[in-house]
């Protein structure tokens, strides 16, 4: 299984390719320089690193994401419910409501969440 796990560094490159997508290997060169002043070695490493965790592709040139930026984050929190709080969500939203008050919104959003979980697993 793909390692879903990144630095600051390699999140700020990720994020690059997502919002590019696709692109070609010398455009993703261009766009790091810009925007990480790096030169083409640090690119092609770092690429090469994050593709052999599973979560890009560098075919034939161009590069394209095998995991969504929302699939990642949902993995990352999921991986942080379950090292920090036991794998339990009720933990996590007493902790997190401890030192801020929710709004009605979030709470409203939250009762629709809930009741959408719901109605997902009737039919299992």
């Amino acid at each position: 299984m793909a390692e879903y796990k990144l630095g600051e560094i390699e999140m700020r490159f990720a994020d690059i390719i997502w919002n590019n997508e696709p692109l070609s290997s010398g455009e993703l060169v261009k766009l790091c320089a810009e925007e990480l002043s790096w030169k083409k070695s640090t690119t092609y490493t770092i690429l090469r690193r994050v593709c052999e965790r599973g979560l890009f592709q560098n075919k034939n040139g161009t590069v394209t994401s095998l995991v969504s930026k929302e699939e990642f984050r949902s993995m990352q929190s999921e991986k942080f419910i379950d090292d920090t709080f036991a794998g339990s969500l009720p933990k996590f939203l007493t902790a997190f409501t401890r030192r801020k008050r929710l709004s009605e919104k979030e709470i409203a959003q939250l009762q629709q969440i809930i009741a959408e979980s719901q109605g997902n697993n009737t039919g299992s």
